[in-house]
């Protein structure tokens, strides 16, 4: 981190600023011209808030080099982290990890079938929705505990590991002894409280979902809350992002792909389901999401999406998510993965 300070600051002033930096441990180089004097700060400087040094009479700019985030930062772990799930392992140059599932689980006969369908498709996980959190009250809220002791039948019948929603710190437990991946939803990203709470009271590998209008950065930060609480199993899931553009439900950011194996170790799948709103274009982006490197796919699946309790119109039916998938493989072999 670089502190610009102004000129002709007070001297004592100016001491008592170098004091505070390296009673946190930080080596401070001060270094003076005539144009310039400037405060360079060596160590971890993740726990300084910009804002706060900036508020000192004395600094004229403060400007972080690295990023606030060193839990999750590739500088501190440059090797990928692979995430293994019952052995599936997701991450690194491991096999591209499909899961595919209802938005809501509508009851045992219709999760333990759509379950045999998407692993005859080629998918390792199954997704599921048993804790609704709908923009309106009066939508359907989800079977809660029978949902997912529904998905847990399912997983006894095919194998298939499943991944569930978790909206409250109440269900931690619950979801620890159900759930084999623990997803944050979009508008739980920045419930700081549920994310401490998440990785002080589980291991659980955690699915968390980019937030409505998250910066990249705000995302990782989220990451960051998890995993400084203890719980390192962290996998990252772009959704899209809500833009001025009204042809999608949501705008797909493929560049996060690049952008998260840049700065973080930590695994990136991609929701083209909740992306794109739309099933017609979940095949697209999803093989584009597979040439940009993402290490899986959540696709939501139904067999008949013209009456599935919610999000019916961004789901595929088996046969095309199987076809999907089938393609996807194809690109993958290109870039030197399988599925």
């Amino acid at each position: 981190m670089i502190v610009t300070v102004k000129k002709n600051a007070d001297p004592k002033l100016l001491k008592d600023l170098i004091a505070s930096f390296e009673k946190r441990g930080l080596q401070v180089n001060d270094s003076q011209g005539s144009n310039y004097h400037i405060l360079g700060l060596i160590g971890d400087t993740t726990l300084l808030d910009e804002k706060m040094i900036k508020a000192n009479p004395i600094v004229d700019e403060v400007t972080r080099i690295a990023a606030p985030y060193k839990k999750a930062n590739r500088l501190f772990h440059p090797e990928d982290t692979i995430i293994d799930i019952n052995g599936i392992k997701i991450g690194g140059n491991e096999k591209i990890a499909v899961i595919g599932g209802p938005c809501s689980v509508e009851g045992l006969d219709q999760i333990c079938s759509l379950a045999e369908k998407v692993k005859e498709a080629g998918a390792v996980m199954l997704r599921g929705g048993a804790y609704k959190p709908r923009t309106s009250p009066y939508a359907f809220q989800g079977l809660e505990t029978e949902g997912i002791l529904d998905m847990v039948e399912a997983r006894k019948r095919t194998g298939l590991s499943i991944v569930s929603e978790l909206m409250d710190s109440d269900q931690i437990e619950e979801f620890d002894k159900y759930v084999d991946m623990i997803q944050i939803g979009a508008r739980n990203m920045q419930n700081f409280t549920l994310l401490k709470a998440v990785g002080k009271k589980t291991k659980k590998p955690v699915l968390l979902k980019r937030g409505l209008a998250n910066t990249i950065e705000e995302w990782i930060m989220s990451a960051e809350y998890i995993m400084a609480s203890g719980n390192p199993n962290v996998v990252l899931c772009e959704r899209g992002i809500r833009t001025f553009e009204k042809y999608t439900r949501n705008t797909l950011d493929l560049s996060v792909v690049p952008i998260i194996k840049e700065k973080t170790h930590l695994p990136i799948i991609i929701d083209p389901s909740h992306a794109t709103g739309n099933w017609k274009y979940i095949e697209t982006m999803s093989l584009a999401a597979v040439a940009a490197g993402a290490d899986g796919l959540i696709i939501e699946v139904h067999e008949n999406p013209e009456c599935a309790w919610s999000d019916g119109a961004q789901c595929l039916k088996p046969d095309k998510f199987k076809h999907l998938i089938d393609k996807a493989r194809n690109i993958a072999h290109v870039i030197g993965r399988d599925i």
